[in-house]
């Protein structure tokens, strides 16, 4: 399906060095900010209060958190079990205890809407935190070992390598603006950042697959040319793709919610900068590593016992 069609080839690899360099300094500044800022994780990282407070009519969100941020609480809310059920996470200060912390956090509720009542309290012990911490690293590293091995298999070692080199980039460059904005980072926004890791590789594997397509059919064509032709083929499927994404994203953005926001702000950050690294990341790369449509075309057999000969090879 198109929308448009572009006749005439952009010569995006032209411009390739220049936007690699581009990507470079990106990549190097987010992970700057990384190493000297680091990431604001949540409470199921480092570890706080969950308190379970109940109504006797359906709870304004937005009123509760409202209440605790002017009481000097910075705090996650929202609904649990039913309308009438808020769930409020909350970081713990030093020397702080959790039956303090909730008993304060009543009373602000209380100040609020007299019908809040205090049902439950528990405390989320840091162990269980770098237990996610690691989880969530070792499920980013069998993603990513993953995606080499399938594109490694499908076309060759050079599109493994550059895809995911570019995949890790648009990571990096999310983990990098929670790190400079200091975003909350929480379970959530991980699910994101997997998502965003298979989602780009989709588009990776879109042009890589018209690459391997164009090695075959110009075959006098340069490596550039090629990438060249392959990325002008699919931009208006690659247009209509993340438009349509983005949009549901954008409604969770504006509609979701807080506990929806920075889900939505990571993938709309992932979708941005996917469509960039697939394009301007991926490719060049691999005309780096130096892909040829030699590596894509079988030897030609020997001669047969007829005499005859196989001159032409055949694209795998």
């Amino acid at each position: 399906m198109e929308f448009f069609k572009i006749r005439r080839t952009i010569p995006f690899m032209r411009y390739a060095l220049v936007f690699n360099i581009i990507s470079l300094v990106t990549f190097l500044a987010a992970v700057g900010f990384l190493v000297f800022k680091g990431l604001n994780f949540s409470i199921e990282f480092t570890g706080g209060t969950v308190i379970e407070v109940g109504y006797q009519q359906s709870a304004d969100v937005d009123a509760i958190r409202g209440a605790l941020e002017r009481g000097g609480y910075k705090a996650e809310v929202q609904n649990f079990g039913s309308s009438r059920e808020v769930l409020i996470r909350m970081h713990l200060d030093k020397n702080q205890s959790s039956a303090d912390l909730s008993q304060k956090v009543i009373q602000v509720l209380k100040e609020q809407d007299k019908t809040a009542e205090l049902r439950r309290v528990e405390f989320v012990g840091p162990q269980v935190g770098r237990e996610l911490a690691e989880y969530g690293a070792l499920a980013l590293l069998v993603t990513a070992a993953g995606i080499v091995l399938y594109l490694w298999l499908r076309f060759e070692w050079r599109f493994g390598l550059s895809a995911i080199i570019a995949n890790l980039h648009d990571v990096v460059i999310i983990l990098g603006f929670f790190a400079f904005f200091q975003w909350e980072f929480s379970l959530p926004v991980l699910a994101a950042v997997l998502a965003v890791l298979g989602y780009s590789v989709n588009e990776s594997v879109v042009v890589f697959d018209r690459v391997r397509e164009n090695f075959r059919k110009m075959r006098k064509a340069s490596t550039a040319e090629v990438i060249d032709a392959a990325i002008t083929g699919v931009i208006s499927r690659t247009i209509i793709t993340h438009l349509c994404t983005q949009m549901m994203v954008t409604t969770m953005l504006i509609f979701g919610g807080a506990a929806l926001h920075y889900f939505a702000l990571a993938l709309t950050i992932g979708i941005l900068f996917g469509i960039y690294s697939s394009v301007l990341v991926a490719s060049p790369l691999v005309m780096w590593l130096g892909a040829k449509r030699e590596q894509f075309i079988v030897p030609p057999k020997k001669k047969t016992g007829t005499g005859r000969d196989e001159h032409e090879g055949a694209v795998v």
